[in-house]
């Protein structure tokens, strides 16, 4: 099982496993269910645009042609923050879980944002309390570096998100 980069072709599977991650894990995401859902397949496909310096690049894994795994990259397009990236969407339904492929995944993204001229570092957000997906961030290489208390209302409830970062080397 590989990790590939992927295309507009994949968007309906991808908006598919989206919407599950969403639905299942409303604490772990800033987007809804709701909201999500609502955007038209165009959205999707835009976000897998195939053009090599695109802004998102969308990485997944898959099983018997069943996409299994996902993790996405937002480059910054500011003159002073082109160096950094951010990791986000990163998903793995339950019944393909502790096979090793989050970290497949994590290192493949990595691999990637070292690929993009001047990307230097790669940043993401976890939910506070969410130990088995820090820890293997931090089995990944990075680092925490703050707590946004408050950063996501789920219904009437708050979650708060640890940031963490990473530098890209040639450890990556």
């Amino acid at each position: 099982m590989g990790v590939h980069r992927l295309v507009p072709a994949n968007a309906v599977a991808y908006r598919e496993l989206m919407l599950e991650a969403y639905e299942r894990h409303p604490d772990a995401f800033t987007s809804s269910a709701a909201e999500r859902s609502a955007l038209p397949l165009s959205w999707w496909e835009a976000r897998l645009s195939e053009v090599p310096q695109a802004s998102d690049v969308v990485l997944g894994t898959f099983h018997e042609e069943r996409l299994i795994g996902v993790v996405g990259l937002s480059f910054q397009t500011r003159e002073k923050a082109k160096h950094k990236a951010t990791l986000f969407g990163m998903y793995v339904p339950a019944e393909f879980r502790h096979r090793g492929l989050g970290r497949k995944l994590v290192w493949a993204a990595l691999q990637y944002a070292q690929s993009r001229p001047g990307a230097k570092i790669v940043q993401l957000t976890v939910t506070q309390g969410n130990v088995t997906a820090q820890a293997l961030y931090v089995q990944c290489g990075f680092i925490e570096f703050g707590l946004e208390p408050f950063a996501v209302a789920v219904g009437t409830q708050f979650v708060s998100k640890v940031h963490m970062w990473r530098t890209l080397d040639s450890h990556a």
